[in-house]
């Protein structure tokens, strides 16, 4: 309407057509889409079509495109929402954006709850709309009877400020398509449907498209037969709904009902995309195209870090267009027809392929629907590129690359760490650096500690605040050798020891084992971070060639010492653990470095997050000549912490026992491809940390 008007009140005559054209549309799209559920019965969204169909790029353009159209579905929806609310409620108008992006919290909130509990939440509202709007029509027909009542809009001018032209009808038409989207979300989500799952997808499309166009066509036609008119002003203030709503209830009960129903449904809307945006970014995060991350599931077994991402992307777009509805909705419509298009192309080519009974029937229809969706694509984008869409067509290719980009990354890190460049049993000395910040409990500690392997060479550096001659005494009344301290020069004393390390004399396949003791006085993650030389040593030294980095961490709280004799004697028996994800060159080196450590028992653990994940660990091992004992621990909750804990805890029950955690790190080139990885190491160094007599080594492997 908003944009026939610009034509004067005589353009909205075509307000039906084009309606009508719109439902043929929307029917044609549902007949395709009932075809791929169907035919995809694992669930099947444009991407997987189109890239099984027509190649890589061909479905990561549709994953682009539909990964955008979700972000802004969440914006328009939840804005339009706010907008009815607004419409019943003009003095909340000016804190519509602050609204807008409490709701999208909510949402959020209610989707990390899990599935269940969402659709649950969201079902009395869904049903409510419905009821609503069929009532609002029949009320409108039934009125319409004896004389339709005019609405009080009906008065405004509407001066003719452009010519009826066919750009203009397109354009409108443009904008009225907005109504075809969702029907992707069921496509993807064939998954999570009862059994029979296509069946019933397919079912829920049909019905979905019987109530979407009666719905979509009866409100066009009553809204020209009450004489609701749309200018920019009035529908910042009113929708056209809730025109409809107070021309035939007034400001009664059922139009506050209808309002609030309008509200709650175009809010949830965005709850499809909160299904099927984390959905996809884990299917794409599977095929390494986006951050592993984005596989990763919360307690309530849902992709949480999905829920969060398109929660952030649609709140700033919220805030950068100021919650206006009529400035967001131009750039919608264009993904979600680029991936229409894709997607029903792809079944055309699947059907060409198979031949299988009543292929024909299948790629006509699925040729009508690619037909119908390419031609509306064109149309969109001519039509709306100078108002906003091209923003939309420009970032499509930018997501293609940057998918394209993680992929190439995840593939060069699975060459590097498969090349074989690293065997089982060769390993060198190992030789030890102390590196002392004090002399007390925890340095007493870590010299037992490395006493208990007998390394090839042990050299003790301080780089603390005491004088010289004081800690030399203090060294020599506890570790009760000989042997001298050094102290590194330097300006820096991180810089000082990293150019101690460097200058050591060293074979290729030897080991560095840089030993940092920590006292802590209290369970702080943020206090150990702030320690000033030995939280920066540690990151630095994963950088470092041949290097171990190994923290033992010691707790004392309130004075006492929890777990630890005041004499550095070698533990009675100390287990190895090597906590692996794989079997790579990063995990060999790693099981090298434990075999050195000549620990009473030395076991390899995978924790399997997903069954998937391990399933071919066994094999692996077993083809790399591994003769080390294999642990494959389920996370029945898909939670790394409770199976780690456990392993470690099993050790550490025996009060004359340690544990020695190893833990693999592949590091990589540069600071931002950190991002694109699990970080499981962390994860569990940050577990561990004040875990009584627990001590933690990472063996990193260069990435260059």
């Amino acid at each position: 309407m908003l944009v026939l008007v610009a034509a004067g009140a005589a353009a909205l005559s075509l307000m039906a057509p084009i309606a009508i054209v719109i439902g043929l549309v929307l029917a044609i799209v549902i007949t395709s889409y009932r075809q791929t559920v169907r035919a995809y019965p694992q669930g099947g969204g444009s991407y997987i079509v189109a890239r099984q169909n027509l190649g890589e790029i061909p479905g990561l353009i549709a994953a682009a495109a539909i990964l955008i159209d979700y972000v802004l579905t969440v914006a328009v929806s939840v804005t339009a929402g706010t907008l009815a609310i607004t419409s019943a409620a003009p003095s909340l108008a000016e804190h519509k954006v602050l609204m807008t992006l409490g709701f999208i919290f909510l949402i959020a909130l209610a989707n990390l709850r899990g599935v269940r509990e969402a659709g649950a939440l969201f079902a009395f509202p869904t049903y409510g709309f419905v009821v609503m709007v069929y009532v609002t029509l029949m009320a409108g027909f039934v009125d319409c009877l004896d004389g339709c009542p005019i609405a009080d809009s009906a008065d405004v001018p509407l001066e003719a400020g452009a010519g009826l032209t066919l750009f203009l009808i397109l354009r409108a038409f443009a904008s009225g398509s907005t109504a075809l989207t969702g029907v992707e979300a069921i496509a993807d989500g064939v998954q999570a449907f009862r059994r029979p799952q296509s069946k019933n997808a397919a079912t829920t499309l049909a019905i979905m498209g019987a109530m979407s166009i009666s719905m979509f066509l009866g409100i066009t036609v009553l809204a020209r037969a009450l004489q609701i008119r749309a200018t920019e002003e009035i529908s910042e203030a009113r929708s056209v709904l809730a025109q409809i709503g107070d021309t035939i209830f007034g400001e009664s009960l059922p139009f506050f009902l209808l309002q609030g129903f309008t509200a709650g449904i175009l809010i949830l809307a965005a709850n499809t995309s909160y299904q099927d945006f984390p959905r996809l970014s884990a299917i794409l995060a599977r095929d390494h195209f986006m951050p592993r991350q984005f596989t990763n599931r919360g307690d309530r077994l849902v992709f949480s870090n999905g829920i969060l991402v398109l929660s952030a992307l649609a709140a700033l777009l919220v805030w950068i267009f100021d919650a206006n509805l009529t400035r967001l909705i131009q750039l919608y419509v264009v993904g979600v027809f680029t991936a229409f298009t894709l997607s029903q192309s792809g079944m055309v080519r699947r059907w060409l392929k198979l031949r299988g009974p009543g292929w024909k029937r299948s790629a006509i229809i699925n040729g009508i629907g690619a037909t119908a969706t390419g031609l509306v694509l064109l149309i969109v984008a001519a039509t709306k590129f100078i108002r906003g869409a091209w923003i939309v067509i420009v970032a499509i290719p930018i997501v293609v690359i940057l998918l394209r980009g993680v992929h190439r990354h995840y593939t060069h890190v699975h060459e590097r760490l498969h090349r074989g460049e690293v065997s089982f049993g060769r390993a060198g000395a190992n030789r030890v650096i102390l590196v002392l910040t004090d002399i007390d409990a925890a340095a007493s500690e870590a010299l037992g500690y490395i006493r208990s392997f007998r390394p090839t060479e042990v050299r003790t550096i301080y780089v603390g605040a005491r004088p010289s001659g004081e800690v030399q005494i203090l060294w020599d009344r506890l570790a009760r050798t000989s042997t001298r301290i050094e102290f590194p020069e330097g300006r820096d004393r991180v810089d000082a020891v990293i150019d101690y390390i460097r200058r050591l004399p060293r074979e290729p396949g030897d080991f560095i084992t840089v030993v940092i003791p920590e006292l802590f006085r209290r369970r702080s993650l943020l206090h150990a971070i702030r320690r000033p030389v030995t939280f920066r040593l540690k990151v630095r030294l994963l950088r470092e060639p041949q290097i171990v980095v190994t923290d033992v961490p010691v707790l004392s709280e309130r004075g006492q010492l929890v777990g630890v004799d005041a004499r550095p004697l070698p533990p009675e028996r100390t287990s190895v653990l090597v906590f692996i994800s794989g079997v790579h060159d990063a995990a060999i080196r790693a099981l090298n470095y434990a075999r050195s450590l000549r620990g009473a028992e030395t076991r390899a653990v995978c924790v399997a997050l997903d069954p998937e994940e391990a399933r071919d660990v066994p094999e692996q091992w077993l083809a790399a000549g591994i003769n080390v004992q294999l642990d494959i621990v389920d996370a029945p909750f898909r939670d790394l912490g409770p199976p780690v804990l456990e392993e470690v805890r099993r050790v550490t029950r025996d009060p004359e026992a340690i544990a020695a955690v190893i833990l693999p790190e592949f590091v990589v080139s540069r600071w931002w491809q950190g991002i694109l990885h699990n970080q499981r190491a962390l994860f569990i160094k940050r577990q561990l940390l004040f875990e009584p007599r627990v001590i933690l080594s990472s063996v990193p492997h260069g990435l260059r």
